[in-house]
């Protein structure tokens, strides 16, 4: 795996686990039950059994001096069994006898990855599926649109990636510019950055290997807002396409106001083009259609978004994202998808189906009570939890003399291992939270091995709070655990950050 500017590592797929013999098991994700017994299996082989008691992804695992039994009821319980005794084996080879009845307590473990601030590449995807299925996480989010780059080759419309997914520049290290009138030379690196993007021989082959560690893939095309790549392909469809003359993605990060034309059908049809082709090469069941941050003033003011307001008895623009929300959740259903976006896009009348991606947060309050994804569960809506100040990787991880840049914020490991997506709800509303993930943002990310510095040892603490219940959760444990673990990270070319000093 090639760390640019710094070294190389070669980093292959995640496999045993190099602990001694005589140390105590450390399994991270903690399972939920486990009982240590004296002396280690003599005979690793392995005898599964089907056994329709044991919950969806659960296992049961007895490892004795004569051998091991694994039951599990569907195929992803043999798996998380196989990395269980991955991380149980010792480096002399041996297991240690011992009882494990274990199964997530959220079905959506998730991990997010944004290739289009920065592009990753198929090997560092790969990589990542390796170390999510070592952490039992189940759910990629891979975020391949943006208002910087267009990351994913669309039959019948080469210019996507001819024009979007390359840019002439970036901002430079250390800068964030959000106002392009107030841009600098300086601000910029002046470097030629791409075309980078994906194929659908690449995207078949990353989805067979996720699907080989029982990891679904959940695309991410953008829309309304956040598509100025798309715009800058196809000027056309945007309601001032005379902004989008230049051809070429934003060169900064921010928020923009030229967003989708919704009174423009042939822009509709464009996503409806994009989305059913990503329906036929992603063969999981949530497609994720972003939905956030869109501002309406280009609605307000063109012509044919008033037109679309009037014939659909809209009342004024504020009402063309549920519109178009609507239109998108029935479409994906036509296609035996469900429709899954930020928070924003669940504002209106909206069917509940769709699920909702909560990443903002009430910041006043005992407990940082999670507002907004609890509202929509309250209202029946299915709701996976990321919120910023738990979840977001590309927050600071309170270290000293952290060589890496981050957008802001602060979530400690510690943070992000009290994260509870079900906090301060009762009743129903708890069975609508599907679960949660960590997301990865990468303005200020890199290269892979920034990547996986932010990612590591903090994802480890989400897959336990996703796996295990809250009130199994002991944090000086983990850490224990984790000093363990961070030295397996290491040892397969991992790029973990350092543990904080335990208090």
């Amino acid at each position: 795996m090639k760390f640019l500017g710094y070294f190389t590592i070669a980093m292959a797929s995640v496999v045993s686990s190099a602990v001694a013999a005589d140390a105590a098991p450390c399994v991270v994700p903690a399972p939920q039950k486990m009982t240590v017994g004296e002396g280690f299996c003599a005979n690793p082989e392995v005898t599964k059994k089907t056994a329709k008691d044991v919950r969806s992804e659960g296992y049961r695992l007895e490892v004795s001096k004569d051998g091991i039994v694994v039951e599990a009821s569907d195929d992803a319980g043999f798996f998380y069994a196989e990395e269980t005794l991955k991380q149980l084996r010792g480096a002399d080879g041996k297991i240690p006898c011992c009882k494990i009845d274990d199964w997530p307590v959220y079905s959506w473990r998730g991990v997010h990855i944004d290739d289009c601030r920065h592009f990753f590449g198929r090997q560092t995807v790969k990589q990542v599926l390796d170390l999510m299925a070592m952490h039992k996480m189940n759910r990629l989010h891979w975020h391949l649109t943006e208002d910087q780059a267009w990351r994913l080759s669309i039959p019948g419309y080469p210019e996507l990636v001819k024009y979007g997914a390359v840019r002439s520049a970036s901002p430079s290290h250390g800068v964030w510019p959000t106002d392009p009138k107030r841009l600098k030379p300086t601000d910029l690196d002046g470097q030629k950055y791409g075309p980078f993007y994906y194929t659908e021989a690449d995207v078949r082959e990353i989805v067979a290997y996720a699907a080989e560690r029982h990891v679904v893939i959940v695309p991410e095309i953008e829309l309304p807002g956040h598509v100025y790549a798309a715009l800058a392909a196809y000027p056309e469809f945007a309601c001032r396409p005379e902004n989008l003359a230049g051809r070429e993605p934003r060169l900064v990060w921010g928020i923009e106001q030229d967003v989708l034309c919704l009174g423009n059908d042939k822009a509709i049809r464009f996503m409806e083009d994009v989305l059913d082709y990503v329906c036929r090469i992603f063969p999981g069941d949530v497609v994720h259609i972003g939905g956030d941050e869109c501002p309406q003033v280009r609605w307000k003011e063109c012509p044919k978004c008033r037109a679309r307001i009037e014939k659909e008895g809209l009342g004024d623009e504020h009402g063309l994202q549920p519109w178009i929300t609507r239109h998108f959740v029935k479409f994906l259903a036509d296609r035996g998808k469900r429709t899954l976006g930020w928070d924003e896009y669940l504002l209106g009348d909206i069917p509940r189906s769709a699920i909702g991606m909560n990443w903002r947060e009430s910041r006043s309050g005992a407990g940082h009570e999670l507002v907004s994804g609890a509202a929509a569960a309250l209202r029946g809506h299915d709701v996976v939890m990321t919120p910023c100040s738990y979840c977001y990787l590309d927050y600071g991880q309170g270290l000293r003399n952290d060589p890496f840049q981050y957008i802001g914020g602060k979530v400690t490991l510690e943070r992000c291992y009290s994260f509870d997506p079900r906090a301060g709800l009762t009743g129903a509303a708890r069975e609508h939270i599907l679960g949660g993930q960590c997301n990865n943002w990468s303005e200020y990310t890199w290269n892979e091995y920034d990547l996986a510095w932010k990612m590591w040892p903090r994802t480890s603490a989400l897959a336990e709070a996703l796996w295990t219940a809250p009130a199994k959760r002991d944090y000086a444990d983990f850490l224990s655990r984790m000093a363990v673990h961070r030295e397996r990270l290491l040892k397969l070319g991992v790029n973990a950050a350092p543990l904080p000093p335990v208090k």
